[in-house]
């Protein structure tokens, strides 16, 4: 966590355990900015639902936001401005085709430090209990990422995470020149097991390596 604290510059110090296989609807560690300008690492569902919408369902078709679309959508355009974040992993899956079954990889740096992932989150008060939500943003694949899948989040390193939790940064232009692909050199990818294919698993066996065709 000390790490998290250090990259990120967070104000206070939140534990979180292991994670190996985080589905869609289920909570992701995100670092967003506080309306008084500090850091806080909070714990989001997966799958964006817009204020304005009636029902948490919609969340599920929402748990990834195009890039080279964000700032036009209505369901993530207020967002885009007001309330970004980066999702925090260590690592992210991607499925390969292969026949007729799909071959799961671990993207991960190949320093093994943390990603920040470009996302955005919303707040929806329609139900007994308010819920806060995000979706993570996708880009057009690197050359490694296209050996396996069309897309890859929009990672954010150095100088582009602070502009990114900026709030004083609204310009949508500006923020949307940073969902580019990233850097084949700092990136690595290893088959894991299959296990991760069913959120039902959620245990170290997910990272593990595995032997492809």
């Amino acid at each position: 966590m000390q790490l998290l604290v250090r990259q990120f510059r967070l104000d206070v110090s939140v534990p979180l355990r292991p994670r190996y296989n985080i589905a869609p609807t289920q909570d992701a560690p995100a670092v967003r900015t506080t309306p008084d300008g500090q850091r806080e690492l909070v714990m989001l569902r997966w799958g964006l639902v817009p204020s304005w919408a009636d029902d948490l369902a919609i969340g599920n078709r929402m748990i990834n936001a195009r890039g080279e679309t964000v700032a036009e959508k209505p369901s993530f355009r207020t967002a885009l401005k007001k309330r970004r974040c980066v999702v925090v992993a260590d690592g992210y899956y991607e499925w390969q085709k292969v026949g007729k079954r799909k071959q799961p990889y671990l993207f991960h740096f190949a320093d093994d430090r943390v990603f920040a992932l470009a996302g955005l989150w919303e707040r929806w008060s329609k139900g007994s209990v308010p819920v806060e939500t995000c979706t993570i943003i996708t880009t057009t694949p690197s050359r490694l990422a296209a050996t396996v899948h069309d897309r890859m989040p929009a990672i954010l390193d150095g100088a582009a995470i602070d502009m990114w939790l900026d709030p004083d940064v609204t310009d949508a232009a500006a923020l949307t020149g940073f969902l580019r692909p990233f850097d084949d050199e700092q990136l690595a990818a290893d088959a894991v097991s299959t296990l991760v294919n069913s959120p039902a698993n959620e245990d170290p066996r997910c990272v593990e390596p595995a032997a492809t065709e």
